[in-house]
């Protein structure tokens, strides 16, 4: 399977944990507690696989950025969090991180 597809699906699950861990109340609510449950397990068994077939500072690199990214606008969309100016330049200058760390790492 494509690494960097393997690693999109657990980022996808690792958002929708984090989404769910908002709406969990402290982990009282038992459908949104199966699902973070669920959503972290995937997302480290698939992420595991993507370090097999890719560098670790690039999977994890690309994890966080992507991860961070989806949060901050699924908390926007799903509850209400505001996303301030400041907010989408330091989401920007995490992109750009992540672009030069996977450049780098392409060339190592």
């Amino acid at each position: 399977m494509n690494p960097f597809l393997t690693l999109a699906v657990a980022i996808g699950a690792e958002i929708t944990a984090t989404l769910a861990l908002k709406a969990a109340g402290g982990l009282t609510r038992p459908g949104p507690t199966v699902l973070v449950a669920l959503g972290y397990g995937t997302a480290l068994w698939l992420m595991s696989g993507s370090m097999d077939m890719l560098p670790i500072g690039i999977v994890y690199a690309i994890w966080a950025g992507v991860g961070m990214v989806g949060a901050a606008l699924g908390g926007a969309i799903l509850f209400g969090e505001p996303v301030t100016p400041l907010m989408i330049l330091g989401i920007g200058v995490i992109a750009v991180g992540v672009g030069i760390l996977a450049a780098a790492q392409a060339h190592a």
